[in-house]
């Protein structure tokens, strides 16, 4: 074992998992000691930046370690399909808040966020008497908007000196420098995420008169690929299981363009082996992060009277196809699919909703719990029959977008960055080929999953039988029918949500006109005031 690494047991205890209590037992003591249902929660919607679904333990994973959010699904609701509106942390944030598609009111990139005159789930919150408390990164409101969102905001460091792994350990014109992979970080507690953490358990322990809203947006397991001490080096390489192949027919353009500009061909296997293998630390990382705000709750008496949301705002590649981050026209499962956990005062208990659900369904949910109704026009629906044991709708399909169009260069990354920065060749990339980065849009059904690209490489799968999004059969006769079916239902879906209407009305009729006086008298300012 490493110097640094952190055994199976260790790693248990100190996230309080005790490896005595079996799952049987740990299932009993949540049963005998489950809250009853309660009017007005308190909200905590635990958010780290960049989670995909199937790189946690309860979501199938073989190899990664993450006992607390595996906990908090026995003690909740695990929705096993959950989907974001866009592969890139705006808009999705963007359609989190307002339980809009990206395209009903445009937002689409990083650079245009929800305004004081758009809807938004924390303002409905403040303005209905909860207190709204938000630690970590924004990428979601105006900085206009936060006086009339949030009750307290700000991004905290973590209790030490910076970690050391944060700078780019690579020379530049190295293939390793925009691989995002860097070097172990330092200790646990001198990350920002940790002292976001602690912040929120502060508000936690005060006496609090009114019900409130904890909003924690962390930054891990986002790139660059570096984790703590005893996190970086956890996960062994050599023993995952087998990535995404590398240079896969009919994909899309992007695919090979990201890693030609990103110089990342010379890289071996390995390299993107050991990319994954600390994504995955990275992830134990934010679990431990978890548990320690789930103990919080139980040592401040609020497990009765606080839900406890786990979700993000989008996926990573990780290694991948060997492709490392994200891509703003990209739809692979592991960007679209991100994991949703909700743990309810009297809701059930280990239950698994196997239907299809979508990132914004927690805003709708939310203000359920929280007895407000919506004032704007939404598609978002609440979950809440799902958090009381019910199934979902079987029949549901999830709605993708990205990607930007060259008529609005306002969407764009500005590409004023230099080379030493890390996302250079990403911005540089996106405005000197802004083909790799066409408008792109997703439907997902249990069956298949489609994505029109018009300006690129469309795609089609057979969910069923290729989960991992392999073998592209867009085109092919045999997927016809499903393929024209889908496009169909992608049609439909624009048609009824193309944009939504305000609720007040103005009258028909014009405004009544008042003339106005003309006097003759050309010098009256000389006559009155002289």
């Amino acid at each position: 074992m490493k110097k640094n690494s952190v055994s199976r047991r260790d790693f248990l205890a100190a996230s309080g998992v005790s490896l005595a209590t079996g799952l049987t037992a740990a299932k009993a003591a949540a049963k005998s000691s489950a809250p009853g249902p309660v009017e007005r929660p308190n909200l905590v919607f635990f958010m780290p930046d960049e989670l995909r679904a199937e790189s946690i333990a309860c979501y199938g994973d073989p190899v990664v370690k993450t006992p607390n959010m595996d906990r908090l699904a026995r003690e909740g609701v695990r929705f096993n399909h959950c989907y974001v509106q866009n592969p890139v942390c705006g808009p999705s944030r963007c359609s989190l808040m307002t339980g809009w598609p990206v395209h009903v009111h445009g937002h689409r990139s990083l650079y245009y966020f929800l305004r004081p005159d758009e809807p938004n789930l924390l303002r409905y919150l403040k303005q209905n008497g909860y207190d709204v408390f938000w630690y970590g990164k924004n990428d979601l409101l105006a900085s206009q908007s936060f006086t009339g969102s949030v009750t307290e905001w700000g991004s905290h460091r973590g209790q030490g000196r910076p970690s050391p792994g944060n700078g780019n350990p690579w020379p530049l014109n190295d293939p390793h420098y925009y691989s995002f992979l860097y070097k172990e970080g330092g200790d646990r507690r001198n990350y920002a995420d940790w002292g976001n953490v602690q912040a929120g358990i502060k508000i936690l322990e005060r006496q609090q008169e009114k019900p409130f809203c904890i909003f924690l947006p962390l930054s891990s397991p986002h790139p660059p690929y570096t984790a703590p001490q005893g996190f970086h080096n956890m996960y062994d390489p050599a023993k995952l299981p087998p990535l995404r192949p590398i240079g896969l027919p009919n994909k899309p353009n992007f695919y090979e363009a990201i890693r030609k500009n990103y110089n990342l061909d010379p890289l071996g296997e390995d390299v993107f082996r050991k990319i994954h293998a600390v994504y995955l630390g990275k992830i134990s990382y934010t679990d431990w992060l978890l548990g320690e705000l789930l103990e919080a709750i139980e040592r401040t008496g609020h497990v009765k009277d606080t839900a406890v949301f786990l979700f993000s705002d989008h996926g990573d590649w990780a290694g991948d196809y060997g492709l490392v981050e994200k891509w703003p026209s990209a739809m692979d499962d592991v960007l679209t699919h991100i994991p949703l956990i909700v743990r309810l005062p009297g809701g059930a208990q280990g239950h698994v909703s196997k239907a299809i659900v979508e990132l914004y369904d927690v805003m709708a949910t939310s203000l359920e719990l929280a007895g407000i109704e919506a004032n704007h026009t939404h598609f978002a629906r609440s979950l809440m029959p799902q958090l009381h044991g019910g199934p979902g709708d079987p029949g549901r399909a999830a709605f993708s977008e990205g990607g930007y169009n060259v008529y609005e260069p306002q969407c764009f990354e500005p590409a004023n960055l230099t080379p030493p920065a890390i996302y250079y060749v990403k911005e540089k990339l996106e405005v000197d080929h802004p083909e790799t980065v066409s408008r792109a849009a997703m439907i997902q059904t249990l069956e298949h999953k489609l994505v029109l690209r018009p300006g690129g490489q469309s795609e089609l799968y057979d969910v069923a039988k290729d989960a991992r999004d392999l073998h592209n059969v867009y085109g092919d006769k045999s997927y016809a029918n499903a393929q024209e079916n889908l496009i169909g239902r992608l049609l439909q879906l624009y048609v009824l949500t193309a944009d939504v209407a305000p609720r007040d009305k103005d009258p028909r009729g014009s405004p009544p006109y008042y003339p106005t006086a003309h006097f003759k008298e050309d010098d009256w300012q000389k006559k009155i005031l002289d």
